[in-house]
């Protein structure tokens, strides 16, 4: 339902005449890949993050979240021309990733319950570097187009999900929980997206990435705050290690390559 909330979004910012360029374009020739970047880019991952986040917390799925430019580097290495690995993006890239086997150690927070469920929100991640790879394909498309396309494409594929599961006629939602959908549809998708794909475009997939910094930090700070989750030693170490890879990988993208 989020991404159908955010398709509106798209289309305040453009003129009528936008708005049916991009109507049309959503199911021109390049519809074929339009409709892959939204299942990849948005349907598995809202799908993935949602089903993951039952059963671990929230700050937990932040730090795993944080993982998008560390594959992002590693993606880029090989499906782009000008963001080659070098040394010091190795050492982010191992140092991120040890700590995120790290605090999979953690047994407080992690059991055989929820360690399916913890992997299953790293795949997730995964895939929005996936469909940032795909996006690049199609980078000469404008930005308001590619976007709401996806956009469009993401609640073809959910709407008939959402009609057999949920079952929308039986449903009757708090207000709170309908706020907080317009604003997902809207801001943390609609326009989030727009962003995205501009930045993506403009600046590359491992800068696009590098929003991940926030991620864990928002995470672990909200999640003590509004929902009193646990805050470990090794969700602090994990959350360093990670956000000093991070760091690393970025310090290592100003390296140009002779």
């Amino acid at each position: 339902m989020r991404s159908s909330f955010g398709c509106p979004a798209i289309f305040i910012f453009f003129s009528s005449r936008a708005l049916l360029d991009v109507s049309f374009k959503t199911f021109s020739k390049d519809w074929l890949w339009f409709a892959s970047i939204g299942f990849i880019n948005l349907v598995l991952p809202f799908f993935l993050i949602a089903y993951g986040i039952k059963n671990v917390q929230s700050n937990l799925a932040a730090i795993l979240m944080a993982s998008t430019p560390l594959s992002a580097t590693i993606l880029g290495h090989f499906f782009t021309k000008n963001e080659k690995i070098n040394l010091l993006k190795s050492i982010g890239v191992l140092l991120g990733f040890c700590g995120i086997i790290f605090l999979f150690t953690d047994k407080i927070l992690f059991n055989e319950n929820n360690i399916w469920s913890a992997l299953i929100i790293l795949l997730a991640s995964t895939f929005y570097v996936v469909g940032g790879v795909l996006t690049l394909k199609i980078s000469n498309k404008s930005n308001e187009n590619v976007t709401a396309s996806i956009l469009i494409w993401a609640t073809i594929f959910l709407l008939p999900l959402f009609i057999i599961f949920e079952q929308p006629w039986n449903l009757v939602p708090r207000l709170d929980s309908t706020i907080s959908l317009i604003y997902l549809g809207i801001f943390a998708t609609g326009i989030a997206w727009l962003l995205r794909f501009y930045i993506l475009k403009n600046n590359g997939l491992v800068f696009q990435a590098q929003v991940a910094y926030l991620i864990p930090i928002f995470g672990v700070i909200l999640g003590y705050l509004i929902l009193n989750e646990e805050i470990t030693s090794k969700v602090i170490i994990s959350l360093i290690a990670v956000i000093i890879g991070i760091y690393i990988v970025k310090k290592g993208s100003k390296i140009k390559l002779v």
